[in-house]
């Protein structure tokens, strides 16, 4: 037993001698290349393995035929180890820099293309998140394009919808001031309209900025969904009766949500006031609301009379300034998809996503429904953050 301890502490100090000058070795060529680290960490784990031989090979005290022998099978077999480490390391350094050249081709812009070949689990992983995060980024780029070309169509449709009234206001307050208006009254009245008329147009940008920047404020309040489409259908009353059109309001369940009735009331005036100026005269603008299936939410619903909108525009509707190119009926100064500056839709999104529900539309018969989901009120007291959006 003495002599079998005395072998392994024998072997033990050999190996260990050899461990301390790797690590030396590994901490200081720390920064240098994935080949020389594992030169290293092969030469060590070859050398611990020989000076642990060599080491009880010479307290055995054997003779010298007998140490020489040990002393060639151990070598040469150090020297086969090192070799096949060497070329399994080079092969695991090449496939290494396969995912580096990989890796920068999406990070100057273009798409991630995984190498055919991963050596090892940990490559395999990273390769799985490099092309995971390639995806998002393209995801990402494509938003911010999308929403670059939506600046870009908005600042050219506001920049035309604010020329249009303040040329007529300069126009309509020369011939005022020039004493040449027939029925200065009358141009009274229109710089009052459009005077107002732009004050409505400033208000959605604000209001569309703070959605933006995360700035909408909510006060929420437990109310029923009748009373809020109550609130909707009276504020859009004047307008139907002034464009012929019905309101109907019908399948109005009495169900509790939690909301902003002042911003709410916003959103569901806007989809009513699209509703109405895209619906003909003599036609009907149908209010809905129900349970969803799981029973956690509300779908408030209006269906218009325009006619429906083409299938590729569908995805675009809540954008930004957009105001479709396919006119079902005609909407002279509105405020719906081809008319104002294309903020209603947006608004309405912005406000529903705010209170965590999400919009939505699609195509019926001879018309278009937008659906607002809405979770329902849980208990009383609960609400949502101040300033969330």
């Amino acid at each position: 037993m003495r002599d079998l301890l005395l072998i392994a502490l024998l072997a033990f100090a050999g190996a260990a001698a050899a461990g301390l000058l790797g690590a030396a070795a590994l901490l200081v060529l720390r920064r240098r290349s994935l080949v020389v680290s594992l030169a290293v960490v092969s030469v060590v784990a070859v050398t611990a393995m020989l000076a642990g031989t060599l080491a009880v090979a010479w307290a055995m005290f054997l003779n010298r035929h007998d140490l020489a022998v040990v002393t060639t099978v151990v070598a040469m077999a150090a020297v086969v180890s090192l070799a096949t480490s060497m070329l399994l390391g080079r092969w695991v350094a090449a496939r290494s820099r396969e995912l580096t050249q990989a890796t920068r081709s999406f990070g100057e812009g273009g798409s991630f293309s995984a190498p055919a070949e991963q050596p090892t689990a940990e490559l395999a992983a990273l390769t799985r998140e490099l092309a995971a995060t390639s995806a998002k980024l393209a995801a990402s780029r494509d938003r911010e394009r999308a929403l670059e070309s939506s600046r870009r169509e908005l600042v050219a449709w506001i920049s035309h919808d604010l020329r249009t009234p303040l040329a007529g206001l300069r126009a309509m307050s020369e011939a005022l001031e020039d004493g040449v208006a027939d029925d200065p009254d009358r141009y009274l009245r229109q710089i009052r309209t459009e005077v107002e008329r732009l004050n409505a147009m400033v208000g959605d940008l604000f209001e569309l900025s703070r959605i933006h920047a995360g700035a909408l404020a909510l006060a929420p309040h437990r109310m029923g969904v009748n009373d809020l489409v109550g609130e909707a259908l009276a504020g859009a009353d004047p307008l139907a009766r002034e464009h012929g059109v019905r309101l109907v309001g019908h399948g109005i369940d009495t169900v509790p949500v939690e909301v902003d009735p002042r911003e709410m009331t916003r959103a569901l005036g806007n989809l009513l006031v699209n509703a109405i100026r895209r619906t003909p005269a003599d036609g009907t603008v149908a209010v809905s609301a129900r349970r969803t299936g799981d029973g956690d939410g509300v779908v408030l619903s209006v269906t218009d009379g325009c006619g429906g909108i083409p299938e590729e525009d569908l995805p675009r509707v809540f954008d930004t300034g957009w105001r479709g190119t396919h006119a079902r009926t005609p909407t002279p100064g509105g405020a719906g998809p081809q008319g104002g500056a294309g903020l209603g839709l947006a608004i309405v999104r912005g406000i529903v996503e705010a209170h965590q529900g999400h919009a939505d539309v699609r195509n019926v018969a001879g018309g278009c429904r937008f659906e607002v989901t809405l979770p329902t009120a849980v208990r009383a007291g609960s609400g949502f953050p101040a300033g969330s959006a």
